[in-house]
């Protein structure tokens, strides 16, 4: 998982320190800073989650994944001979 902090929407409440010490720090004005590059391991999604969730202006983004997807399957075309919807 990734976040992003967007500064500019931050308010200084201090939740997301609160809950999750270890990524988000707060300056002397009490404006949260992000600490890392915002990757969480698996092991932190609960309190950074609850960080996310709690923060009352929503400045905590989760970024998506970057994993690639497999492609859609093509639909299954019917044979030209064959009938469809009992029509021809």
């Amino acid at each position: 998982m990734r976040i992003r902090l967007d500064r500019t929407i931050c308010d200084g409440f201090g939740v997301c320190a609160k809950h999750a010490p270890g990524y988000f720090s707060l300056d002397d004005w009490g404006y949260a800073s992000l600490i890392g590059d915002g990757t969480v391991p698996e092991q932190d999604r609960d309190a950074v989650m609850r960080a996310l969730l709690d923060c009352p202006v929503h400045a905590i983004i989760k970024i998506a994944d970057n994993r690639p997807e497999e492609p859609p399957a093509s639909p299954a075309s019917a044979p030209e001979n064959e009938t469809v919807g009992g029509l021809r």
